[in-house]
């Protein structure tokens, strides 16, 4: 951790793509900290609207980020970098633009640990502090984020596009096309094929973060990018006990947000998305029919999710996918996990290591279990067992971002010792490889039963 003028920097091997040399690195500082920008590029606040928990939210914004800059990355990807925590801006409302260090060490984990996982994700580039106060319930230290991500450009800017300044639609929509789908520009529709291509990556995403335990918390139409690529790590939690209905946002009252809900919220959230490509439709082209071609589109999501989804379960559960009963079969455990209230994570690192016996000894419908076992090795009879082990051990992490553990790196932190943000930085990037010099025995405990799970709020 590298001090300046009270600022301390995590210059993050974070993002590999970003790999900076020792003598760059008080530039990143400065430029981590609001203090330096580049000079060919003006920092932008951008605006957007949005649905938030299913009611029409008007105009929203970037209360407290600015796109610095878009640079490529080694392979030639267009990076956005976006600093947060960087101070009122148009769209701030009635904030301060300001974030504290607690919502920052908890997006810089969060995002590493979900690319490291393989989910596309948002990442951070590093993080500062800063002396300086920040109001919330209590006074609380604040601190700067450069996030990266490969799109910024959110389900909302095509809401507050059609409904504020809808002359620019076609043009906003053209660049998107060309930016981000390249690919769609020689399809007959390019808008159809782009569409297909925005819901498709989304369904992907959220498999993946159902196969993982990963709940998001507030998935607003604003908070959904059209790359597919997880972004606003607010009151999100990766899940401890399997309990599909956890509400883990302090906010939620009807549990909208809840895990068991994102497949059908990402669902929702797009096709009030393609209510906004409605005024697109081309010359000639009959309204009805592109109303009709467009919600099409939203018939791509469930069998890309299922697919998805249904693939990665059985390669967590060490089950061939094409097995007729295999699906089933790892539902049946999910059920067990359920109803025992068991944890997911080291659920699945326990059938892997084939830990039966454990697992029985911890449900209380011993039965229950012992009928999942003798269909799952039933399915498993006469199957490459070295191999679906090989693809398990893909497939199954051992750590995750278990909310203590961010608990206890964030208490570290705002005594100035960043040693525990730095264990979980590197643990948590190689989270399907046990890292025995590394690792805690509280990294992998589950929750005890009598401790309940948290809820985390918006505040941040």
């Amino acid at each position: 951790t590298h001090h300046t003028n009270g600022v301390a920097i995590q210059p993050a091997a974070a993002e590999s793509s970003l790999q900076w040399s020792a003598e760059d690195k008080t530039a990143w500082v400065e430029i981590c900290s609001g203090q330096k920008t580049f000079t060919e590029f003006e920092p932008l606040a951008m605006v957007y609207a949005g649905h938030q928990f299913g009611q029409w939210a008007g105009q929203l914004g970037d209360g407290r980020g600015l796109l610095i800059a878009q640079i490529l990355d080694k392979k030639g990807q267009t990076i956005d970098l976006h600093l947060k925590g960087a101070g009122s801006t148009p769209y701030s409302r009635m904030g301060d633009g300001r974030a504290v260090l607690r919502s920052v060490i908890r997006e810089y984990l969060a995002g590493h640990a979900l690319n490291a996982l393989g989910v596309p994700s948002s990442n951070a580039a590093g993080f500062t502090t800063s002396e300086q106060g920040v109001q919330r319930e209590k006074l609380e230290l604040g601190a700067m984020m450069l996030r990266t991500s490969d799109c910024h450009i959110r389900l909302g800017h095509f809401e507050w596009i059609n409904q504020y300044q809808s002359d620019l639609l076609p043009e906003f929509t053209q660049k998107c096309i060309e930016w981000h789908y390249p690919e769609c520009l020689d399809a007959e529709q390019p808008v159809l094929a782009f569409a297909t291509k925005v819901i498709q990556r989304t369904a992907v995403m959220i498999a993946k973060w159902q196969l993982v335990g990963f709940a998001h918390g507030v998935m607003n139409t604003d908070n959904l990018n059209i790359t597919g690529s997880t972004l606003d790590f607010g009151p999100y939690g990766f899940m401890e006990r399997f309990r599909p209905n956890w509400i883990n946002n302090h906010s939620d009252y009807q549990g909208r947000y809840t895990y068991q809900q994102q497949p059908s919220i990402g669902h929702w959230n797009l096709w009030q998305w393609l209510n906004n490509l409605i005024p697109l439709c081309p010359a000639g082209y009959d309204k009805e029919q592109w109303k009709e071609d467009l919600a099409k589109c939203l018939e791509h999501f469930e069998p890309t999710f299922l697919e998805h989804y249904q693939l990665g379960l059985s390669q967590k559960m060490g089950l061939p996918s094409f097995h007729k009963d295999s699906f089933d079969c790892a539902m049946a455990f999910l059920r067990i996990l359920q109803s025992e209230q068991l944890d997911y994570t080291q659920s699945f690192i326990r059938l892997q290591n084939k830990e039966y016996e454990a697992i029985k000894d911890d449900c209380l419908d011993r039965h229950q279990f012992e009928l999942f076992l003798a269909q799952y090795e039933q399915i498993r009879d006469h199957q490459d067992t070295d191999g679906l082990a090989a693809e398990m051990a893909k497939a199954n992490p051992h750590y995750i971002l278990r909310n203590h553990m961010a608990q206890k790196a964030i208490e570290l932190a705002e005594r100035n010792d960043f040693s525990e943000v730095e264990r979980l930085f590197t643990l948590l990037s190689q989270p399907y490889s046990r890292q025995p010099d590394l690792e805690k025995p509280e990294d992998l405990a589950p929750l005890p039963s009598d401790v309940p799970e948290v809820m985390v709020s918006c505040s941040s």
